[in-house]
């Protein structure tokens, strides 16, 4: 690269496609605004685009801020689309620079494409800051680059140890309102960064290759000072903020003065965090108060229920502190989450299917099975790329839904639709009622049932988003394999009681629906048929059960076809509530039956405004 003027026109971009479970909270491109602010000052014109809410091309802003670098950042799951990108810049002339995970582990072989110049490996912000002034790489560590077709790289960058030394990210450069997918909380949604690295040697995480297994803090003043500027930018409105730490509490002292000026300020804010479980057993004190502090949504990394799996990728927890963790986090009201990572040499398709089962028994209130993916740069990928069991070089498949090593005995199709089993098992009536009451313990109140339906359609819309796209072929299989779940599920759900009308407030609807047997019933071609059935008076829901088959004596017969529902999510159809209405008519086949629909249409109608009145105005006064 022929050495030249300061970079003063940067276009940072972060590609549309990034997918998987790995991603499921990747919504906010705060890596880049880390970028942009620390090169703000140096800069004569600097722009952020996210192509994944972007309506124009690639090529629109090209035209429209003429850069003279263009910063991508990468995962493997946008390998693809990070390229097309840099192929579009580098035809009109423009140098390129790729920076993350995916080009810090495989710098090589993204500086072999002729669209790829150069590769910002580890920490970005003093190194393209020293690239943007220099307009060169040469010399500019932590930086690999290509010379008359030779790659060239630099000595690492030393890690930042001053955290607090850098910038602020710049969010006013954001030309979107990012919004939380994962819940309908009404809330709006930020990122927050407060330490990086994690001191764990997990196997299968890239956070040793990239942090070299060291965790960095930030001060908790520094902290606050952030959140203060972040609560401003969004005009006082109440936040859920995700935080980026791969390990939380990686320093308790550190967290227990970040919570003396939480409950100082009294902001608005919840926070969803990560933690390894040993710490959550360890500092069972700071957790009450982290959760007092509006830290209330936590992801453990559970990865199995067998001692041995977690050996062998040195988690260095126990099935003891898994189960000890998950009981603290509960009793505090906070919302518990789990991975597991399914696929592991050595597991067997009766073990994973034993997974959701010990996620329930444990008291999981959500969980994700992603399968084993051996992401380059790992020890995992390093092992098995020794003994030449990857088979999947499709970066885009990296994303824990496709198998992509070698397994025996099972085959790669097999261990996917054991993914898809895990989650339709775990994901039961009864997982979603037990997390409700949970969360109860905070506000002594009972969910409407409005919120609870918005809850469980925004966890639906999640789970369609995070894999559904990723796993169109074989989709026909897939859905077998949730209705197989469905039914085994019930086996795990008589081990606990939990009464809907207790966590649900429905009097008023369970006054107007009266005496019923619902039936629920799911069929797909040719597979037998998979019911719900929902037993109650008008004052309790006496139970709620699964069935494979159909009961003859229902009250109220609802009949799902799987094939249109996927047909209408394909088609982007609309939800029209007549349509539904007049659907149950055309089901019932005698008067009592129409008068049954009739009743419990009207319950859910008179229940949802009721709830829609009250909501609005408790906002009146909470504004006022």
């Amino acid at each position: 690269m022929v050495i030249k003027m300061p970079f003063k026109r940067i276009l940072l971009i972060k590609p549309r496609g990034r997918k998987g479970l790995g991603f499921s909270a990747d919504v906010i491109p705060i890596g880049l605004e880390y970028i942009a602010a620390s090169i703000e000052r140096i800069a004569d014109n600097l722009n952020i685009i996210d192509m994944e809410f972007e309506k124009h091309p690639f090529q629109h802003f090209l035209d429209i801020f003429h850069p003279d670098l263009v910063g991508i950042t990468m995962s493997a799951t946008d390998h693809n689309e990070g390229l097309r990108l840099a192929k579009i810049a580098k035809r009109m002339g423009i140098p390129t620079a790729l920076g993350g995970y995916h080009p810090t582990a495989m710098p090589d072989e993204l500086l072999s494409r002729p669209q790829v110049d150069i590769i910002v490996r580890g920490e970005g912000e003093l190194a393209t800051k020293e690239l943007v002034q220099k307009g060169s790489p040469d010399g500019v560590l932590g930086v690999s680059y290509k010379e008359d077709g030779k790659i060239i790289h630099n000595k690492d960058r030393p890690l930042i140890d001053n955290l607090d030394s850098l910038p602020f990210p710049a969010r006013h450069l954001r030309r979107h309102k990012y919004k939380d997918h994962m819940s309908n909380n009404g809330r709006e949604l930020d990122v927050i960064s407060m330490s990086r690295g994690c001191w764990g040697r997990c196997i299968f995480c890239c956070e040793p290759m990239m942090n070299k297994s060291r965790q960095r803090f930030r001060s908790p003043e520094n902290i606050m000072q952030e959140l203060l500027e972040i609560v401003s930018f969004h005009d006082g409105n109440p936040l859920s903020i995700f935080v980026t730490d791969p390990n939380f509490m990686g320093d308790p002292k550190r967290m227990d003065c970040l919570c003396d000026l939480l409950q100082k300020h009294e902001l608005d804010i919840t926070f969803s965090v990560m933690t390894r479980v040993d710490n959550i057993v360890r500092h069972p004190e700071l957790v009450k108060k982290m959760c007092d502090s509006g830290i209330l949504s936590y992801e453990l990394g559970i990865e199995s229920s067998n001692p041995r799996d977690l050996n062998n990728v040195k988690k260095g927890i126990t099935l003891d502190m898994q189960r000890k963790a998950v009981g603290i986090l509960r009793a505090n009201g906070a919302n518990v989450s789990g991975t597991f990572v399914i696929g592991l040499p050595g597991q067997s398709e009766e073990e994973i299917k034993q997974f959701p089962a010990y996620a329930k028994k444990i008291g999981l209130m959500n969980c994700a099975f992603g399968i084993a993916t051996p992401f380059p740069g790992t020890e995992f990928y390093d092992n098995l790329e020794k003994d030449g069991l990857i088979f999947e070089r499709d970066w885009t498949k990296y994303d824990e839904l496709h198998s992509v090593f070698k397994l025996n005995p099972m085959s790669k199709e097999r261990l996917e639709e054991l993914e898809t089993y895990c989650m339709a098992r775990f994901w039961t009536l009864n997982t979603l009622l037990d997390g409700a009451r949970v969360l109860q313990k905070r506000s002594d109140n009972k969910i409407s049932s409005k919120d609870f339906i918005d809850d469980v359609i925004a966890k639906i819309k999640f789970a369609r988003n995070a894999g559904y796209d990723v796993k169109e072929e074989g989709f026909e299989d897939q859905i077998r394999v949730v209705l197989d779940a469905i039914v085994d599920a019930e086996i795990d759900e008589k081990e606990r009681k939990i009464c809907a009308h207790d966590v649900i407030e429905m009097p008023k609807f369970l006054k107007i629906l009266g005496s019923q047997i619902i039936q629920i019933t799911l069929t797909y071609n040719g597979h037998a048929p998979v019911s719900y059935i929902i037993k109650t008076t008008n004052k309790s829901v006496e139970y709620i059960k699964t069935i494979s088959g159909k009961l003859n004596d229902a009250t109220i017969d609802i009949n799902i076809d799987l094939n249109e529902v996927i047909n209408s999510i394909n088609d982007n159809s609309s939800f029209n509530p007549m349509d539904t209405f007049i659907s149950l008519i055309k089901q019932t086949r005698n008067p009592k039956g129409i008068w049954n629909v009739l009743r419990l249409c009207a319950a859910l109608i008179i229940d949802f405004s009721h709830s829609y009145i009250k909501d609005k105005a408790s906002n009146v006064i909470k504004y006022d």
